[in-house]
């Protein structure tokens, strides 16, 4: 693939405040995009980050036909140099997504390919740091401009980056949770396994009365019960039961998360059993007063592994045990990040270099 560049006259790149990137909040000089018109992509080009023109009756704007991935560039602290970590499996995510939302899919090459052209056209944007890294942020949505209710017959695919920190400070205990017995993130039969724009919009209102309520993020329980644990906030979770490992299963309404897949992986060849299957608060909270619950944690690309503190449930609180430099949520967020960062001889053909 040809993609035709205009590099920007200036860069922003000084603009980046002294210790403080935040997530999402910095965007790098260039993007990439490309159409969809007839049956194939057309016009591939990075060219400086700005505003684009929508026309207002776009079909994403009204029907929410949108699709995006995130992923991350690392700059290894020993060789300077760049990775990606498991974009393949952000590529056939961001198919899958497509299918479900009847948007043309972008090839595993293609995306591939336009990532690692901006990222290394971009590359003094990657930071430097243990907990700094370049988000990646591919976004798909329909741009035919038509109030019909159906798929939209043009398309436009972009990328843009941006230099961020951690999701969450790891300085303190962990996470607090609130599980939300109201709203409902996801159903069966729905969009839940997409990586789609509507899914997010719907968590917006319980996140943002959960957060003025002093909670971090949400725990997300079943639509149909409301008992059984599918996600906390953006992240899958995970429960340390005794000598198992117990996480919800990808029934369809949980996104197949790719840092789930990665501590899965590692998990097992660490020698622990896994069960991924339904679990229920009423488990949890059983597990808990037993003595059988050793942790909690979520995984997800912006926060990699986060431990989880405490859980609010039907108005009383589960505290979870403290964390330590020994918990497994410590031992995976370490093996994992030494991973990304190129620290550790990767063995899975997960990283993809960028030169």
């Amino acid at each position: 693939m040809h993609i035709d560049i205009q590099r920007a006259s200036v860069s922003r790149i000084n603009e980046i405040p002294d210790g403080d990137l935040g997530f999402g909040r910095i965007f790098s000089d260039h993007m990439f995009s490309m159409n969809w018109l007839g049956d194939r992509w057309i016009e591939p080009r990075i060219y400086p980050y700005g505003p684009i023109e929508v026309i207002p009756s776009a079909l994403a704007l009204h029907y929410g036909q949108s699709v995006f991935e995130g992923l991350k560039a690392y700059r290894g602290p020993t060789d300077d140099r760049i990775r990606l970590f498991r974009p393949h499996s952000n590529a056939q995510r961001l198919k899958d997504s497509c299918e479900r939302l009847c948007i043309p899919s972008v090839s595993p090459e293609l995306f591939l390919d336009a990532i690692r052209e901006l990222v290394s056209i971009d590359s003094d944007w990657v930071p430097q740091g243990p907990d700094c890294s370049l988000y990646i942020r591919p976004l798909l949505f329909g741009s035919e401009g038509t109030l019909a209710v159906r798929a939209a017959s043009t398309y436009r695919f972009l990328i843009i980056t941006a230099p961020v920190q951690e999701y969450f400070n790891r300085q303190g205990q962990g996470i607090y949770l609130k599980a939300e017995h109201r709203f409902t993130r996801a159903s069966p039969g729905g969009t839940g396994g997409a990586k789609t724009a509507g899914n997010y919009a719907a968590t917006l209102r319980p996140m943002s009365d959960s957060a003025g309520a002093g909670f971090d993020q949400i725990l997300w329980l079943d639509g149909v019960e409301h008992r059984y644990v599918e996600e906390a906030g953006q992240m899958n979770i995970f429960f340390h039961l005794g000598d198992t490992i117990v996480t919800p299963d990808l029934s369809g309404t949980i996104l197949p998360g790719i840092t789930r897949d990665t501590a899965l992986t590692i998990l097992r060849e660490w020698g622990y059993k896994i069960e991924e299957r339904r679990i229920s608060m009423d488990e949890v909270i059983t597990a808990s007063k037993a003595g059988n619950l050793r942790e909690a944690f979520g995984a997800g690309t912006a926060a990699v592994v986060v431990p989880i503190d405490r859980i609010h449930y039907l108005g009383q609180d589960l505290q979870l045990p403290q964390e330590d430099n020994h918990s497994l949520c410590q031992q995976l967020y370490q093996t994992i990040t030494e991973l990304q960062f190129g620290v550790t001889q990767d063995n899975h053909g997960w990283s993809v270099l960028v030169d």
